[in-house]
């Protein structure tokens, strides 16, 4: 049947050459509509409610706001998680859900179950559009001439605005600046001797600052609506609204008060460079949106809001840009994808020495790689760095290798009487169902990275999916499109050299060594067998970790002070640490953050200043060799602050850690419990002992206690009577006493209180005054109470490393009864790969074993050939270990590779040895031949497997570093498979394990 549609397409090949060109052209146009991103999003659907209120503490919070919110969304369908943080003024709820549940659905029953919360004073839960890699732009609003009230409320109320009105924009976060208020500070002496009680002028200010509607008039053939207008428009209208009268004389508001326009207690604040107190607007991508095509609607918006739209004097200027990562990342895997194609284009012409036939073989990438681009703009996919880099040319153009080798070994062979179409196609339909079967091997074994769930499913998945399409292209062009490129190959006369004076020279020399090692096959085999046996136990030397870093080109420092930092000093300090990395010529900018934005969306407080630290080029780098080498350097220079913690991170990746563990930090341990002073004592003593396990860096526990709590009101922090309409825009108006009667226990004390009858009684007199120490904030997982213990390690593996901590505290720190702790962050997901691969893997291996058998129907020849693939295993893990690269999930797709091509390769040569002992006598002749025969076809295939990925090995450029585990096995793993089907299975079946018995393929 192969044979007959061979013949038909070769036939017709007009048509298909029209055929192929036209799919080209489509892929192309497809490639130029893909969606490109820097890395995928590995997080899970993830919804994320806010409660503020400005007055409440952390255990306020957790008790009257957190728990309701939990109890109310317990239990939704696909939920997996419920992790919260509640702190002074803030309640921060995440749901986790299934990775493959939907966003928008799991959102809209979110919001339906929060319509059945009631919380106390009104509060009112906000769904936060904030997600790991949805920051996407950030800038600053900059005004000169204009103070930061104007620049904050232009911010909000108008570039804001306009940036979300751009397709794809969830929404802009504002940070930094002062948010406008107007302000009555009372003078409680006044108050006593007007005779006023604070709640009076409260009542008062509200129910000024309103019109009133009076229907409307007939004025003769003239209709006229009426209104009575009563909005505070400036602070001397402020100042004018009427509180009482005492013996007939008005008492204003000015009387007892003094009104100003002001700005409410900043949350946090934002520097730059050398700026101390900037605004910061940040760019959320919609969930499931394109980043190219939003950023260039973006960056069109700010051209239009600095061309004119925004005041004069004000400007949007840029801190950070998605596209220059994107475009730095895709420069990175255009380099590696040429020279790859490059190499394995000239391994082509120097074992085929024919340009034609080399060319042909090679145009297989494109076609392959344009065809799996097609599916995916087609399925709606998204290509990334590691979806596109990952891909082996090598491993694509093999099946092409193998028919195109056999089709110019029959030309080479053919007498001139026979019709070369004919020839073609039966060399075609020859290698068509080892192809066939290989390929579909190739994909069996990719049913681990198919089968990924959670982060690794949604790093890898996309990659296996364009593996998947690409294979399936590659199989299409080799055995319809090759065949026809190759019959416009004019005929080679009979005996005419088929092979290159390299091949002729390696064919001499592996007969040498073939016949030596089948005569020496009792020596060879226990070689090998001790080769594969100490390779694989080095496995567990080379050590593990999850996922090799996605170098970005910045740094992300959070450092962490001490829990009851002011907000002054902490900015202060900010100032100068910005300053300390803005000294190292490595660095182009350091943006500074400290505390959080007024919506709520960083949960977080004073304690917590986090910088953006952009870096130049490495090439140009100074102090430093290594962006290890600079963060020592870094936090050497750091270290001159006592007491702060600090933590190394970058821009995604600090995201991704957070919204994966809910922690702020790369890896974390969670001590859950009950009450918090024995989870505070028991992190504190887990911290010592993990301090004394060399590679622990970045080690701190997130403090919930130490938080100094005063009895505030209305008069001490103020409250909001009304707001200010000024235009489409809103600010407060806010009451409260002046700063000399609020700022001490002392003054406060003096706070008159009225009482039912009539009198006042002050504060002192009926509470206790004073500061106590509450919880700071407050962790809490599926309804239990945690504390968090978050480090990073550098300079060892990091499997490694969490083994000797788990000896440690097992023998040190022993928890108490009904406490106990998880693993969070990137360990934690090793682990559960792990033990996931060690199911699927021996799984795998058997449906091969299957499949190896349907091809040869023969157990004997299907073992043959899985005999190879441990020694492809071997090659791999020795390359990690001398390149000191760990074991990753990275890593586990380069594994899965190597079993594909190593079984394709054994599964083409124990086809040439059954072919060469079905007609041929004496089986030492027949393996000799058929070994040299198809050496050049195993050869090419595997070389051009491992120089496919070699410059993806060597590369150090940003996007390279989640490749380099991969292609290093595929490398290493190549060297060792060659040998081993070369070598290993002409022995094997040189003892008569490999027969022609069975069924002819």
């Amino acid at each position: 049947m192969m044979h007959g549609l061979i013949r038909a397409v070769l036939r017709y090949r007009v048509i298909a050459l029209i055929g192929m060109a036209a799919w080209l052209a489509a892929g192309t146009w497809a490639i130029l509509r893909l969606d490109i991103e820097a890395y995928p999003d590995p997080s899970p659907p993830l919804v994320d409610v806010i409660t503020q209120n400005p007055s409440w503490s952390a255990e306020q919070m957790e008790q009257q706001v957190t728990v309701p919110i939990e109890t109310a969304l317990n239990g939704m369908p696909r939920l997996q998680y419920v992790r919260s943080v509640s702190l002074f003024g803030l309640s921060d709820v995440k749901l986790y859900f299934d990775f493959d549940s939907d966003y928008f659905r799991d959102r809209q029953e979110v919001l339906n179950r929060l319509q059945t919360v009631t919380l106390p004073q009104n509060l009112q839960p906000q769904l936060s559009p904030w997600s790991a890699v949805g920051e996407i732009y950030r800038y600053q609003l900059k005004g000169e001439g204009y103070g930061l009230n104007e620049i904050k409320a232009t911010q909000d109320w108008f570039v804001r605005r306009e940036l979300k009105q751009v397709p794809g924009i969830v929404d802009v976060t504002t940070f930094g600046g002062t948010t406008k208020q107007y302000q009555a500070e009372i003078d409680p002496q006044k108050l006593l001797e007007y005779n006023l009680t604070l709640p009076q002028v409260l009542s008062a200010v509200g129910a000024s600052n309103q019109n009133a509607g009076g229907n409307y008039l007939e004025v003769g053939a003239q209709n006229v609506n009426v209104r009575g207008l009563g909005l505070l428009k400036n602070v001397s209208e402020m100042g004018a609204v009427l509180i009482a009268e005492r013996n007939g004389a008005p008492i204003f508001l000015r009387d007892v008060a003094d009104v100003h326009e002001g700005y409410q207690p900043p949350l946090g604040r934002v520097g730059r460079n050398g700026e101390s107190n900037i605004v910061k607007g940040t760019v959320l991508l919609q969930r499931g949106e394109q980043s190219l095509p939003a950023l260039e609607g973006l960056r069109n918006k700010i051209r239009a809001l600095n061309g004119g739209l925004l005041l004069r004097g004000m400007k949007v200027a840029p801190i950070y840009d998605r596209t220059s990562l994107i475009n730095t990342t895709t420069e990175t895997v255009r380099h590696v994808v040429l020279t790859g194609l490059l190499l394995v284009t000239l391994l082509l012409l120097v074992f085929l020495g024919d340009v034609p036939l080399a060319l042909v073989t090679a145009l297989t990438i494109p076609f392959a790689v344009l065809f799996a681009f097609g599916l995916m703009s087609g399925t709606g996919r998204s290509a990334n760095l590691i979806s596109i880099g990952a891909i082996d040319f090598g491993i694509i153009v093999d099946s092409a290798i193998v028919v195109l080798e056999n089709i110019y070994r029959r030309m080479h062979e053919a007498t001139s009487e026979e019709d070369r179409l004919d020839l073609i196609a039966e060399a075609t339909a020859e290698a068509a169902k080892p192809v066939l079967f290989s390929t579909l091997i190739i994909l069996v074994a990719f049913i681990p990275l198919f089968t990924m769930q959670g982060v690794p499913g949604r790093i890898f998945a996309p990659m296996s999916v364009t593996y998947g399409f690409a294979l399936t292209g590659a199989l299409i062009f080799a055995l319809l499109f090759a065949p026809v490129l190759a019959s416009y190959r004019h005929a080679v006369r009979a005996g005419h050299a088929a092979d290159t004076r390299l091949v002729r020279w390696l064919k001499h020399r592996y007969e040498r060594l073939l016949i030596r090692g089948m005569r020496h096959r009792k020596f060879v085999i226990p070689v090998a067998v001790v080769f594969l046996l100490t390779s694989l136990a080095l496995f567990w030397v080379i050590g593990g970790e999850f996922m090799p870093k996605l170098e970005e080109g910045n740094l992300w420092i959070r450092a962490t002070l001490p829990q009851d930092v002011s907000f002054g000093y902490a900015a202060h300090l900010a100032d100068e640490m910005r300053g300390t990395l803005q000294s190292f010529p490595e660095v182009e900018q350091v943006v500074s953050q400290v505390g959080r934005p007024d919506d709520g969306t960083d949960t977080t407080t004073f304690n917590n200043v986090e910088f953006q630290v952009d870096l130049k080029p490495q090439s140009s780098w100074k102090t430093a060799r290594s962006k290890d080498e600079l963060i020592q350097k870094m936090n050497d220079a750091l270290g001159r602050y006592p007491g702060v913690a600090f933590n190394f991170s970058q821009n995604i990746q600090d995201n991704v850690e957070e919204a994966m563990s809910g922690v702020k930090g790369e890896n974390s341990l969670k001590l859950f419990g009950d009450d918090i002073d024995v989870l505070a004592k028991t992190a504190a003593r887990i911290q010592d002992a993990m301090a004394t396990v060399p590679g622990i860096t970045d080690l701190a526990v997130f403090r919930e206690t130490g938080q100094p709590n005063a009895a505030v009101q209305a008069a001490i922090g103020g409250a909001a009577a009304t707001q200010i309409l000024e235009g489409d825009r809103r600010f407060d108006f806010v009451v409260r006493y002046k700063p000399e009667y609020r700022q001490n226990p002392e003054a406060m004390k003096n706070i008159l209180l009225s009482t039912p009858d009539g009198n006042r009684v002050p504060l002192g007199q009926v509470a206790e005054i004073g500061f106590r120490e509450g919880a700071f904030m407050v962790y809490r997982e599926n309804g239990r109470r945690y504390i968090p213990i978050k480090f990073s390690v550098r300079g060892r593996d990091l499997a490694g490393t969490i083994q000797e901590v788990q000896s440690k505290l097992s023998r040190s720190v022993r928890l108490p009864e009904g406490y106990h702790d998880e693993w969070a962050g990137e360990y934690d997901s090793l682990r559960k790969e792990q033990q996931r691969l060690a199911i699927i893997i021996p799984i795998t291996v058997g449906m091969i074993l299957a499949l190896l058998y349907l091809s040869f129907n023969s157990i004997r020849n299907a073992l043959a050939v899985l005999s190879v693939l441990p020694f492809g295993v071997a090659g791999g893990v020795l390359a990690l270990l001398v390149s000191h690269t760990p074991f990753s999930i990275s890593a586990a797709v380069g594994f899965a590779s190597v079993i594909g091509v190593a079984t394709l390769g054994g599964l083409v040569f124990v086809a040439g040895i059954r072919r060469a002992e079905a007609h041929e006598h004496g089986i030492q002749h027949s393996i000799i031949r058929a070994s040299v025969g198809e050496m050049r076809a195993v050869l090419m295939a595997c070389l051009a497997a491992g120089l496919g990925l070699l410059p993806a090995a060597l590369s150090h450029g940003i996007g390279a570093q989640a490749q380099q585990p991969l292609a290093r096995v595929v490398v290493g793993g190549m060297i060792t498979t060659s040998l081993a089907i070369l070598i290993v299975i002409p022995v094997i079946a040189s003892l008569g394990l490999v027969t022609s018995e069975a069924t002819e393929m």
